[in-house]
C-alpha cells in the first residue's frame, strides 16, 4: 500500500468516527494527515463536502503552498493555511478542526482570559501529563474572517505543551504526532470542555 493511500485510510477511518459523534454539522469542520515533510504534502477534506460520507472525494493532496499537487475539479478546505501552519511548527503528522457546541460555548466564557485551564482531571493524562497537580492549558484566539490571519494568529500560539487552539465561537484545532494521538487529544479536550461546562452548570443552580 502507498503512503498516500495509507494516510488516506487512516484520515478516513478518523472521519468516520468524528462524524458518528455528530461533530462535522453543517458541512463544517477540516481534517488532514501528513504524507511527506521534505517537501511539505498532506492530504485535507475537501470543500463542502458531507462528512458523514464516505467517499473517493474527500481528501485531496496538497503542497506547502496549499495548493492541489495534481489537477482536480476539488477545493482544499478553506483552513486549510492553518493545517500547514501547524505542520510548520511542530512535528504533527495530523491536525483536526471539528465544531461543537462544547468547544463554542467554552471559547466564547473564556475568551476575555485568552486561554482556559484544566487542573487535576484524569484525562490530562492524555497530553502525557501524569503528576497529580498536574495541568494543561488550551490559547483561545479571536475568530478573524480573514483566513491568512487567522492562522497566523494561531501560529503565534504554538509552543511546546500546546496540544490544540480554541477559535472563538468557532471551533477547535488540535494535533498530535499521528491520526490516533491527534484524535486522542481532540476526546480529551472535548471531555474536559464537557465536564467543566456540567460542573460549572450545577454549581451555579446549588447557589442559585
Amino acid at each position: 500500500m502507498s503512503v498516500i493511500k495509507e494516510r488516506w485510510e487512516q484520515l478516513a477511518d478518523v472521519k468516520d468516527e468524528l462524524a458518528a459523534r455528530d461533530w462535522f454539522p453543517g458541512t463544517s469542520g477540516n481534517l488532514s494527515i501528513k504524507v511527506s515533510s521534505e517537501p511539505l504534502r498532506f492530504l485535507v477534506t475537501a470543500s463542502g463536502k458531507d462528512k458523514r460520507k464516505r467517499t473517493a472525494e474527500d481528501f485531496l493532496l496538497v503542497d506547502e503552498y496549499c495548493s492541489a499537487v495534481e489537477e482536480t475539479s476539488l477545493r482544499p478546505s478553506a483552513e486549510t493555511l492553518i493545517h500547514r501552519e501547524v505542520y510548520q511548527k511542530t512535528n504533527a503528522g495530523c491536525c483536526l478542526h471539528v465544531h461543537t457546541i462544547d468547544n463554542n460555548v467554552i471559547s466564547e466564557l473564556y475568551a476575555g482570559e485568552g486561554k482556559i485551564t484544566f487542573k487535576s482531571q484524569e484525562l490530562i493524562k492524555a497530553f502525557g501529563i501524569w503528576e497529580e497537580d498536574g495541568e494543561i492549558s488550551i490559547p483561545i484566539v479571536e475568530n478573524y474572517a480573514d483566513i491568512p490571519a487567522l492562522s497566523r494568529e494561531i501560529a503565534n500560539h504554538i509552543e511546546a505543551g500546546i496540544y490544540g487552539v480554541l477559535i472563538r465561537n468557532h471551533g477547535i484545532t488540535v494535533w498530535g504526532k499521528d491520526a490516533f494521538e491527534a484524535k486522542k487529544h481532540l476526546e480529551a479536550f472535548e471531555f474536559l470542555f464537557s465536564y467543566h461546562l456540567k460542573i460549572k452548570s450545577l454549581t451555579n443552580l446549588v447557589h442559585s
